[in-house]
């Protein structure tokens, strides 16, 4: 290499270097707010706090689950992991390292299914991280909420997975309705409480359902990931009024 590349190469480092520092974790939720995943994503992964680990591990597993291709999905997954991981790491008493670790882990044993993450023990790994949540931050209600969907999710898969792991529907709706409690109005916790709701309540099951359904239909717009969970509340919708 001559000597002008090498400058050049060395100022180019010096100029990303400085860019990278430039950023903040309000750059980084901005990009996310918008929709702009990956960028978010390396933006907050260049700050290498556990905060940044985190949204970095959020960002992600949003872009993979709603976003990334059938080819791509593995690669960001795993990134999405790792990032989970880095976060607690790097602060063990940060409540949403854990639990975005949690939600990297639970996008990817969506996308295997039941049997595979049962399998490879993913059902274990995700109480352990939503629990850890929960202990340091006891209101954290997307933890809670996660932990109730966990209970319900495997006490529907039967008699094996509720022995091997302590699933209950008794316990996902205690979880579900403490959510419902300190976040009534959030799209999030209506939508992946009343999608659940026609197995858990038998008698008013699907009347509560659409009652929540669509009420959250009916709250305001907010960011890029909320505009996702407007589609899934459609698509909950749809399954309802077919079953």
């Amino acid at each position: 290499m001559t000597r002008t590349a090498r400058f050049a190469a060395a100022g180019s480092a010096m100029l990303f270097a400085a860019n990278a520092a430039a950023q903040s974790i309000e750059d980084a939720n901005a990009a996310y707010a918008e929709g702009r995943f990956v960028e978010a994503a390396d933006m907050a992964e260049a700050l290498g706090t556990s905060a940044g680990y985190a949204l970095a591990a959020q960002s992600l597993a949003v872009h993979a689950h709603y976003e990334a291709s059938e080819e791509e999905f593995s690669e960001v997954v795993e990134r999405a992991i790792r990032m989970g991981e880095e976060a607690v790491a790097a602060d063990p008493t940060n409540p949403e390292a854990h639990y975005q670790s949690a939600h990297a882990v639970g996008r990817y044993a969506q996308r295997v299914g039941a049997f595979t993450a049962l399998r490879e023990g993913l059902a274990g790994r995700i109480r352990d991280l939503l629990e850890a949540t929960l202990a340091i931050e006891p209101d954290h209600f997307h933890a809670m909420l996660a932990l109730g969907g966990w209970h319900a999710d495997i006490a529907a898969e039967g008699f094996v997975a509720r022995t091997m792991y302590g699933g209950s529907e008794e316990e996902a709706v205690r979880l579900f309705e403490r959510a419902l409690d300190l976040a009534p109005d959030s799209r999030v916790v209506l939508h992946a409480y009343g999608t659940r709701l026609q197995r858990l309540d038998k008698d008013r099951g699907t009347e509560r359902a659409r009652e929540m359904l669509e009420r959250a239909l009916s709250l305001p717009l907010g960011d890029a990931y909320d505009d996702y969970v407007y589609l899934d509340v459609l698509d909950g919708l749809d399954a309802l009024n077919e079953s």
